[in-house]
């Protein structure tokens, strides 16, 4: 099965220009009733400090995810929306057989979702964690990569037993 959140990347980039519009609409209001507020330079700190916060927050969950297991390897790919096709500069990539896999979990924070996988080393004596960002996959997709996982988990623990 593959899937990704391809098709998000448009609505990311029109977040970002709102955020730009926000902030040069803002500036625009900040000096017209500069005159009329007592302390303008607390205002300004402080819708500042909202408008980075909201910045950042955007940045941090705005990621690409790739989902590929089909054959005999599943490719997992976590990497930054912009500029990712010039610089991999949040790039979290990784290959693994199907049978190493153990376990896997799906945390579903406010405004954060992860994917956790639990994927033993070649050796098989230690677990290792690795964590992807899916905040923008689709519930649909979403679930069917659960069951693709889920399947993957049942037939390695049906081996080992």
């Amino acid at each position: 099965m593959r899937t990704s959140n391809e098709k998000v990347k448009n609505v990311i980039i029109s977040v970002y220009f709102i955020l730009i519009v926000l902030a040069v609409l803002w500036l625009t209001i900040f000096r017209a009733f500069s005159d009329i507020d007592n302390n303008p330079i607390i205002a300004f700190f402080v819708i500042a400090a909202i408008f980075i916060a909201v910045f950042f927050s955007v940045h941090f969950i705005s990621k690409y995810f790739e989902y590929d297991s089909d054959g005999i390897k599943v490719v997992v790919t976590n990497k930054g929306l912009l500029l990712s096709e010039y610089f991999n500069y949040r790039e979290h990539h990784i290959e693994f057989e199907k049978s190493r896999l153990t376990a896997f979990k799906i945390n579903n924070y406010f405004l954060y979702k992860e994917l956790v996988l639990f994927i033993t080393s070649k050796n098989g004596n230690h677990v290792k964690k690795e964590r992807f960002n899916i905040t923008l996959v689709a519930k649909k997709k979403s679930k069917y990569m659960r069951q693709s996982l889920s399947k993957m988990v049942k037939k390695n623990r049906k081996e080992q037993s």
